[in-house]
């Protein structure tokens, strides 16, 4: 799974990245910081099985904080895209190409408005955030025109003459773009004709890219005053999005700070907890943190974010590999490995997950937590723990 990190440069695409990844990343206040592409490995969050079954998990990949459970994704982080990207303005086309690998969409705004469309530093509150979710919409769409109609007259001619399954031909041509049958089929509903004219294809691309690209909008400088207005107005206008609120400098604090023992702190969690020596500017710095994000949003919102991309927009479950005799693995990990999955998954499809081979070896499956034996079909539900018999 790769989550992609999208949006206007100086919006803070970076400084996420880097409070997700901990990552060594040039972070700065002008337009094209990034210009190739950082990738890193950031974690989704939920709460660990161990607890059902009273034991200590030791992780194989990932880690376990109190009983949160964080499970590794790919992280990617493009440049900042501007109006015309799709043309190649401000190297648009490079920047699109590096997101069209990703499953789904991270769009960090600045929500104080203390940028313009182009990343330029204006006056706070100045220019209207609603203005970014709509660019980029825009920019994603036209980028899907321009892949679809590339050659799409040659297909429609092709596909005239061979009479094949229209959705099985739609799928092929546009597999590149994420297209799967089942989307083509859902297309074919909506149009119950071949696209055609230009203003058909451009619609093609908008639907395509909602389905194949889904996006939650992380609403950054939420600290900045009078950027709550901003927040609740987007929330009240674009409804079809997941916004999160986000401080992103602040998370980033937090977690050089918990890397460097001074505080404890899960991330996420709403409280942190001081354990080492500070000086006064680190005190007034968290302190501030805790009095203008936590204590009033509850979080920073960079695990919200990653976490509902992941689960919420994408649907993904995590299911536990597990023993109804032994959680451990050979080498004495209780319950190393977590894996994610697409809801409705089955057995059969974790079986395969775990390894081609005890996939094709399947005989049954075990719900470890019920102790009952379950089919190759039968659908697996978030944090399940499954055991595989070959």
């Amino acid at each position: 799974m790769l989550i992609g990190v999208c949006g206007k440069p100086s919006s803070g695409k970076s400084t996420f990245f880097k409070a997700a990844t901990l990552a060594e990343v040039e972070i700065a206040n002008y337009p094209f910081t990034t210009i190739e592409p950082n990738k890193g490995i950031a974690f989704v969050k939920l709460d660990c099985v161990e607890k059902e079954f009273n034991v200590k998990c030791n992780p194989r990949e990932g880690y376990c904080l109190e009983g949160n459970r964080f499970v590794p994704v790919e992280l990617l982080d493009v440049a900042g895209l501007i109006p015309g990207s799709h043309k190649g303005l401000g190297l648009g086309n490079k920047f699109l190409d590096d997101l069209r690998q990703a499953d789904v969409f991270i769009h960090i705004i600045d929500i104080s408005g203390s940028t313009n469309e182009k990343g330029e530093s204006v006056e706070k509150l100045s220019y209207n955030p609603e203005n970014d979710i709509k660019f980029l919409e825009t920019e994603l769409d036209l980028w899907f025109f321009q892949l679809i109609k590339k050659g799409w007259d040659k297909f429609i001619r092709q596909l005239k003459m061979e009479h094949s399954e229209l959705h099985k031909s739609i799928a092929k041509q546009l597999s590149s773009l994420g297209v799967t049958e089942d989307i083509a089929e859902d297309v074919i509903k909506i149009f119950k004709k071949i696209p055609e004219t230009d203003d058909e294809i451009l619609s093609l691309a908008t639907i395509i890219r909602k389905k194949t690209k889904p996006m939650i909008i992380a609403a950054n400088k939420i600290d900045v005053p009078g950027s709550e207005k901003n927040y609740n107005n987007l929330k009240n206008k674009f409804k079809d999005y997941i916004i999160i609120p986000c401080s992103v400098e602040s998370e980033l604090s937090l977690r050089e700070a918990a890397k460097k023992n001074l505080i404890k702190y899960i991330p996420g969690d709403d409280k942190f907890e001081i354990i080492g020596d500070l000086n006064e500017k680190q005190k007034k710095a968290l302190n501030f943190i805790k009095e203008n994000i936590l204590d009033k949003y509850k979080t920073t919102g960079v695990q919200d974010v990653l976490d509902k991309a992941v689960f919420d927009l994408l649907k993904y479950i995590a299911v536990f590999p597990g023993g109804v005799s032994k959680l451990e693995d050979s080498q004495g990990r209780v319950l190393p490995d977590c894996f994610l999955l697409k809801d409705g998954s089955t057995a059969l499809d974790f079986a395969f997950k775990i390894h081609t081979d005890i996939g094709n070896k399947f005989v049954k499956a075990i719900d470890v937590k019920k102790k009952l034996p379950v089919g190759k079909d039968h659908k697996l539900k978030h944090r399940d723990v499954i055991e595989i018999k070959t």
